[in-house]
């Protein structure tokens, strides 16, 4: 397993990321998802909680240019799975699960954004918990290589995790102009017991200049509770 604090310290713009796995103690369903920027416009920007959820925000509505690729609902609740994605396809996602689709089957009519010549890839998370049972799915839709006529897709799916181990995936290898998608399977990463630990160490090791926002929860696997954390550089 890797160290996230070094994945994170480490890489000056991994982009946007998520990590979901399993507490140390075997407990808790975790999550966490942050959003970093570069220019003014994908600064501009906070978490704020909306139902069991988050959507981003303008920090100050005046000063927002294009909203289309960063006005979106990260995170999203329906029934027993926590949707996460760094897009709006986590309204994509909401809708295909509850019109019966799965998972994987909703993301097929999308594909990564169009913001060439980087073609961010879409990133998406999904954590199923319920009667005392956890599994979680990632997903990432890209580029072939930088190639826009081609998506490439992939779903790594974790039936039953393993007590402290978890999986991250982020948009971005590193900095870079293009900037280079991530590629390979989501890394695996120790996940800890102590929710603000763990949410204070992700915050900490993102890089100060490009970090802007992070949002951490807990799920209890015995009872569906959760806590929630979540970090604004603008405040």
């Amino acid at each position: 397993m890797l160290e996230l604090a070094k994945e994170l310290s480490g890489n000056e713009y991994p982009g946007r990321g998520i990590v979901i796995g399993r507490s140390a103690n075997g407990k808790y369903a975790v999550t966490a998802y942050f959003i970093m920027g570069r220019s003014s416009n994908s600064r501009n920007r906070v978490f704020v909680t909306e139902g069991e959820g988050i959507r981003t925000q303008a920090f100050d509505p005046s000063k927002l240019e294009d909203p289309s690729l960063i006005i979106y609902a990260p995170v999203r609740v329906l029934g027993n799975d926590t949707i996460v994605t760094n897009g709006d396809q986590t309204d994509t996602i909401y809708d295909g699960m509850k019109a019966g689709q799965t998972f994987e089957q909703s993301l097929r009519c999308r594909e990564f954004e169009p913001d060439g010549p980087n073609f961010t890839p879409r990133i998406s998370g999904i954590m199923h918990v319920e009667n005392g049972e956890y599994d979680y799915a990632m997903s990432i839709l890209k580029s072939n290589d930088g190639d826009p006529s081609c998506c490439n897709r992939y779903t790594f799916t974790y039936d039953k995790p393993i007590a402290g181990q978890g999986h991250f995936i982020h948009t971005y290898m590193h900095d870079g102009n293009p900037l280079p998608s991530f590629y390979g399977e989501p890394k695996k990463v120790a996940i800890p017991d102590d929710m603000d630990a763990f949410a204070d160490m992700v915050w900490e090791n993102l890089n100060a200049d490009n970090k802007v926002s992070l949002f951490v929860r807990f799920i209890d696997i015995a009872t569906g509770e959760y806590r929630t954390k979540i970090f604004n550089k603008n405040v």
